[in-house]
């Protein structure tokens, strides 16, 4: 088995397990857990949950949800699994290890009232492919593309159900025009620049089930201030 480093959020509330190697999650993943905004008793639905990150950030902050986390990788499910035990959390979050193409309402509990993912970005043919396959994976479009993502997201979701996703920037119109394309009407776009002085290098989106036309742009975000230590904004998602 691969080791595991031993790393600490919200003040050393939350300890998470990722493989030393392979796949690490990001400050995206801490982001979309930050933005994606669950209301009370709402049920989660995390699409490519990695070391089960997004799940846990989501149940300590919002203590009154249910959250599921599908992994189609079992060194990454074994991980998150850990990962939810550890932080006492197996009464909220549940980690599924399956292929989200073909998941089904009832291994959910379904349908959910959110789906949040932090999917694949790269598509096949762009890019050097990882060596190393968890990595590879989680990047590029190997299991599950954009589309077949968004289908499955509209698939789990109720009816008026949310999707909250973050992407690199240089793919935004693939987005939104998949997402209309899945019935997943984009409705609040947020971009993210590392600084006040770079372009936007990622950008969160929400959609809505059936929603009607008509898209918000929030505030930009901002990770770093100018010597490089993090904005508050980023420093408020990592305090819990």
């Amino acid at each position: 088995m691969e080791p595991l480093t031993h790393d600490h959020f919200f003040n050393g509330n939350i300890v998470l397990n990722q493989p030393a190697s392979g796949y690490r999650f990001s400050i995206d993943a801490v982001i979309l857990a930050h933005l994606a905004g669950p209301l009370s008793g709402e049920t989660v639905l995390d699409l490519g949950t990695g070391c089960g990150v997004i799940p846990i950030m989501l149940a300590y902050r919002h203590p009154d949800i249910r959250v599921t986390g599908v992994e189609i990788q079992p060194a990454l499910a074994a991980a998150a699994r850990q990962n939810v035990s550890a932080n006492h959390l197996s009464r909220r979050v549940r980690i599924l290890e399956a292929d989200m193409r073909r998941l089904t309402l009832a291994e959910v509990d379904g349908p959910v009232d959110l789906v949040v993912s932090n999917p694949p970005y790269r598509r096949l043919n762009s890019g050097r492919i990882n060596i190393h396959s968890q990595k590879a994976v989680a990047r590029h479009e190997i299991k599950v593309d954009l589309e077949g993502l968004l289908a499955t997201a509209r698939r789990m979701l109720d009816l008026s159900g949310r999707l909250f996703v973050i992407y690199p920037c240089v793919r935004t119109v693939d987005l939104l025009k998949s997402m209309r394309a899945a019935g997943l009407e984009p409705k609040r776009l947020t971009l993210i620049h590392s600084n006040a002085a770079s372009p936007a290098r990622l950008v969160a989106v929400s959609g809505s089930k059936g929603g009607r036309p008509g898209l918000e742009v929030a505030p930009p975000l901002y990770l770093y201030r100018e010597d490089g230590t993090y904005t508050r904004a980023v420093d408020a998602m990592l305090s819990g």
